[in-house]
């Protein structure tokens, strides 16, 4: 089973750019951000005619996150239950016996500002609905644009953005919180020495540079551990015409080895 992650920065603008890359990459589910569009606007029918189907819960503008799966969709939420939230960032559904919850966590802008605060009151909500999930569906997978850095590792310059948006103790701690609910951080955990980034800026040349971050994560299960055999970026769609600020992260998990 392959499953993947991706913040495509509007599907009106990069559509053709996702259906081929699904076409290329053998992806059996994969996890859409920042759609910017309604859910009236959603273009089911191009995915189907590709053999996929496909759960939204889109927003005008900004935001927007959505599932596409070569299998059943099943049982579906929309948002975090019990926390009142205007924005559209997350959509959890299963998915041949994965619980999948793809989210697009909050940027946060600066520390100290009412975003920062908003991102960090949603992180908690994030939290307690991981936790029930973790309680209901042995493998549960979160995955998304979660705007933070684990650590050091996953950003080019660690001095110079120290205590910036991304890379805050704050964001951190939350993220390691959602980790100890009993989470793997898929690529940190095939490739533990390694700076990999998933975001590069637009500006200043970063993407050929490679001053980038990893700021979009797969975050398994403990039980789906054993079934891991890959985790990557694929950075090739960095490189398109146009392309998205973000590149693809892919994981490969084998269920019979799980079991």
């Amino acid at each position: 089973m392959r499953i993947a992650t991706w913040n495509v920065n509007s599907l009106n603008v990069r559509l053709p750019q996702v259906m081929d890359w699904l076409a290329q990459a053998n992806v059996d589910v994969l996890a859409l951000q920042e759609l910017k569009l309604t859910d009236d606007k959603f273009p089911h029918d191009v995915f189907a005619s590709a053999g996929y189907q496909t759960a939204c819960f889109g927003q005008k503008t900004y935001n927007g996150v959505a599932l596409i799966s070569r299998h059943d969709i099943n049982d579906v939420v929309r948002n975090l239950p019990h926390f009142n939230d205007e924005q559209s960032r997350v959509i959890t559904a299963t998915i041949k016996g994965v619980r999948v919850i793809g989210a697009y966590f909050p940027n946060g802008q600066v520390p100290d500002s009412d975003k920062f605060v908003y991102k960090m009151h949603w992180l908690e909500a994030m939290h307690q609905w991981c936790a029930s999930q973790l309680a209901q569906h042995p493998h549960t997978v979160l995955l998304g644009d979660f705007n933070i850095t684990r650590d050091d590792t996953d950003v080019w310059d660690p001095v110079g953005l120290a205590n910036t948006i991304h890379c805050t103790p704050e964001e951190r701690l939350a993220l390691q919180r959602l980790l100890d609910l009993g989470l793997v951080d898929s690529v940190r955990e095939l490739h533990p020495n390694e700076s990999i980034f998933s975001w590069w800026d637009y500006r200043e040349f970063a993407f050929r540079r490679n001053r980038g971050m990893r700021i979009d994560h797969v975050l398994i299960s403990r039980d789906m551990r054993p079934g891991l055999i890959g985790a990557e970026v694929d950075k090739q769609p960095r490189k398109n015409e146009r392309p998205s600020d973000h590149a693809p992260v892919i994981i490969d998990w084998t269920p019979s080895s799980a079991s």
